[in-house]
């Protein structure tokens, strides 16, 4: 069976194999690894069938099911699917059926892509390891004594471990890039408002952004594509049209200008592999014909500090709706009050207990300038210095995460250095922009998989693509 999601549609498409056949042999896989990977939180076995004979039925037919015919994929557990358990991996949302689609999983479904599972996530989507999970953690499929990285790790561990070809993450602050690069998958973040957030359970709705996953950069773009536009449920959608994504991949990058930027390269905690590997990648596109040279963008050396208030303040504020009432989850008390607590204590994880303390301090009346307002003057700081780096550079190339997938269990007693993960994603969820995390080699020690990061400027996904592509192409693997 070709993992390629491409080709898998095109061969369901011409009636070569049956999308139910398909399905069958994903199934059948997860059936063997997903005991010791636990990728899902459900595996949607039926639901997939149903999809799936819905698709041959077409083909049958004589219409077409669309682009992604029969193409098993992914779901994060924290986008709402019509009558399908979905938790974002919290107790407190343990048995919630949604009454409706995310928008994200309607499109994909008119495109004949067949939904084979709800993937296990950080509680929340708050985490960098897949280990707040309620439902236990996820173990990377190709070590599993390590981590998958977070928030997405069950999305990007599904893709690496070949239980689909494709998924959907969410990225608030590198939770697709991440777990992409730990996995050694292609995973990327979308420009702020191409992609609908309507149905995306929320964390920090001023920095959430669904994205794809997949096990090459042609798939990725398929997918995306699929799935962005203008969506008037979502009123941060960007309602211009958007470019095509998977024609032009192919167009090389002679002549292009790539900055290395040097705050995240060269910040404490980088792994001397990782930055080698950095070098490596922009010799490789030297070598393809980009120019590259170095550049400082300087307030991202604040980026992870204006996150971890920013980004906990939406969170205290999303998640006042979980309170035994409406949602879920409902443990009893004397008084409102009371049940109130009662629920959110024993409903919430110890990680999301303490952003929504951190957020409501922040936001606090005593608090409020000093802390989330200094972090949204930082934040403006970072786009302006961003924008003076795209004046002399088409793109930027970073590290995705300092190190690779490290051991399971450990950094779970040091929040701070869990948080470090995300150091190199973070800058541009504060921006708004898009950036791409490429496979490109493996340490020397472990054997586990590097990821590249490309980063472009607001609505240049197309342009991150193309330069991904070129270091598929020419990385050597």
């Amino acid at each position: 069976m070709n993992s390629s999601a491409f080709d898998i549609a095109a061969d369901v498409r011409a009636g070569r194999v049956s999308a139910r056949d398909v399905v069958e042999q994903h199934l059948a896989t997860i059936a063997d690894r997903e005991a010791d990977v636990h990728a899902f939180n459900l595996v949607m076995a039926d639901v997939a069938r149903r999809q799936a004979d819905a698709v041959d039925g077409d083909v049958a037919a004589g219409h077409d099911p669309g682009p992604l015919a029969g193409v098993p994929l992914a779901l994060k557990d924290n986008l709402c699917t019509r009558g399908v358990d979905t938790t974002c991996s919290s107790r407190i949302l343990q048995g919630w059926k949604p009454p409706y689609d995310a928008t994200v999983v309607t499109r994909l479904r008119d495109a004949g892509a067949v939904a084979i599972g709800k993937t296990n996530l950080d509680e929340f989507a708050m985490g960098s390891s897949t280990e707040n999970s309620a439902f236990g953690a996820t173990r990377n499929p190709r070590d599993l004594s390590r981590v998958p990285g977070g928030s997405s790790g069950g999305s990007a561990a599904a893709v690496a471990a070949g239980f689909a070809p494709l998924a959907l993450g969410s990225d608030t602050g590198g939770s697709i890039r991440q777990p992409a690069a730990l996995c050694g998958v292609v995973g990327m973040k979308p420009t702020y408002g191409t992609v609908s957030r309507y149905g995306l359970i929320a964390f920090a709705s001023s920095l959430d952004q669904i994205g794809p996953f997949a096990t090459n950069v042609r798939d990725a773009a398929l997918l995306l594509e699929t799935m962005w536009g203008h969506d008037p449920l979502d009123s941060t959608s960007i309602a211009s049209p958007l470019p095509t994504l998977v024609q032009g991949l192919d167009d090389g990058v002679r002549g292009l200008r790539v900055g290395i930027v040097e705050e995240l390269t060269d910040v404490e905690g980088i792994d001397p592999e990782v930055r080698a590997a950095v070098s490596s990648a922009a010799r490789a596109l030297e070598d393809a014909g980009a120019s590259v040279d170095r550049v400082s963008v300087p307030s991202t050396m604040y980026g992870l500090d204006a996150y971890y208030l920013i980004a906990p303040a939406e969170a205290s504020s999303n998640l006042a709706r979980y309170d035994g009432v409406r949602y879920g989850l409902r443990e009893e008390g004397t008084d409102i009050g009371t049940m109130n607590a009662n629920t959110r204590d024993r409903g919430f994880g110890a990680e999301v207990k303490r952003r929504i303390m951190l957020g409501t301090y922040a936001l606090s009346a005593g608090y409020y300038d000093a802390y989330y307002g200094q972090a949204q003057r930082v934040r403006t700081l970072i786009v302006r210095d961003f924008a003076a780096a795209y004046e002399r550079f088409d793109v930027l190339l970073s590290p995705t995460s300092p190190t690779i997938a490290f051991e399971a269990g450990s950094k779970t007693a040091d929040p701070l250095a869990m948080y470090l993960s995300d150091v190199c994603t973070i800058p541009t969820n504060l921006a708004g922009h898009c950036a791409i995390s490429v496979p490109f080699g493996s340490d020397s020690v472990h054997n586990m998989p590097i990821g590249v990061q490309i980063l472009g400027r607001e609505l240049a996904d197309a342009l991150i693509f193309r330069v991904a592509r070129a270091l598929e192409v020419n990385r050597g693997a």
